[in-house]
């Protein structure tokens, strides 16, 4: 894949990796988090490395991110399947990459991940796979939910925990702007996401 001019090696982006060094205590903090393994799931070369240029923000999203991911009660197949969902709606390559192997990782069936890769139809999904599918289809896509979309999903979880959900799938999606504004290139290697 060629580096298109305007990215910086270093970052992936158009913007240069922040020098450590060159950040405040937060950014430092923000930095040293990004560089842990584990902490994230891509490092500094994503999201996390352009959030160093929102030093007053990064804390803040970071504990929501957190909560969201890790915290809200989601099974993880759960999160990963809504999460792909808005990285096929909004078309972002980076963040696919980024979780397609997450969602293997937690055990999100090959099946289910090609449905949402290629479009297809969700008949022959389980229910709430499904109902997760078409939700963040309408919601992300085609920006209007139906009445038995949101009723469907609104079965499975809680009126906090769909909250939740939906705040998730916000979240990636701003993410998703984050990335596409800056042009996040994605590494070798990594999976790719079919994009017209």
């Amino acid at each position: 894949m060629t580096m298109p001019l305007d990215a910086d090696p270093q970052s992936g982006c158009r913007l240069p990796l922040r020098k450590r060094e060159e950040l405040d205590e937060v950014g430092q903090r923000a930095y040293d988090r990004a560089n842990t393994p584990g902490k994230t799931i891509v490092g500094l070369r994503g999201p996390a490395g352009i959030h160093l240029y929102s030093t007053k923000t990064v804390e803040a999203h970071t504990t929501i991110n957190h909560y969201l991911r890790h915290e809200a009660g989601f099974d993880p197949k759960v999160r990963e399947v809504a999460i792909l969902t808005v990285a096929r709606e909004m078309d972002s390559r980076f963040e696919w990459a980024a979780h397609e192997p997450e969602a293997f990782q937690v055990g999100v069936p090959q099946s289910v991940v090609d449905v949402i890769k290629y479009r297809k139809g969700t008949d022959g999904l389980t229910e709430l796979d499904a109902a997760i599918i078409e939700f963040g289809r309408q919601a992300v896509g085609k920006h209007k939910v139906t009445s038995e979309a949101f009723a469907r999903l609104k079965a499975w979880f809680a009126p906090e925990q769909l909250v939740d959900l939906v705040l998730l799938m916000g979240n990636y999606a701003g993410t998703a702007v984050l990335l596409a504004a800056f042009d996040m290139q994605v590494a070798e290697g990594r999976p790719l996401l079919p994009v017209d």
